[in-house]
């Protein structure tokens, strides 16, 4: 990956930095993944220097957005704070992670459930939001989680 690809890609203003921004751009908001210039598989997190294909020898690749929507595929709530170097608010709060089939790619992506989504269950559709992990020196960070993808099917 180029160092290109680890700043804000939007050179937004510290106040509303990614934590993960090549991984995701809160703008969208939308994840980003790789694709496979070979074979066209995509991967997330878009960190590989190699296929992950066992059938493809490729090793270049596409930066390329994700479907924001999904399915809750599975679920569990965090009961202890994860070790460094992952971020976590103070005082420590349980919280829940989902996994997410993507709508479109047929991918399972982790991610925390937001605040504003009590509980989910398995087969719930979800959408992408971007939501604030902490705010330090710097401003904001901000990340993705899943919320319950609104009944009416419209923008949240």
């Amino acid at each position: 990956m180029t160092d290109a690809a680890l700043h804000d890609p939007l050179d937004r203003p510290a106040a509303s930095r990614s934590a993960k921004p090549e991984w995701f751009d809160p703008a969208g908001p939308t994840l980003l993944g790789q694709t496979c210039t070979t074979c066209r598989a995509v991967f997330f997190p878009p960190t590989s220097e190699f296929c992950q294909n066992p059938a493809c020898e490729g090793e270049t690749f596409d930066i390329v957005p994700l479907s924001r929507r999904g399915t809750v595929w599975s679920w569990t709530t965090n009961h202890y704070k994860p070790p460094a170097p992952a971020v976590s608010a103070e005082p420590f709060v349980p919280y829940t992670v989902v996994a997410v089939e993507l709508a479109a790619e047929g991918l399972v992506v982790l991610g925390q459930l937001s605040d504003t989504t009590p509980a989910v269950a398995v087969g719930d559709g979800v959408e992408l939001v971007a939501e604030t992990l902490l705010v330090d020196d710097l401003g904001e960070q901000l990340v993705w989680r899943w919320a319950l993808e609104p009944k009416d099917g419209g923008e949240r």
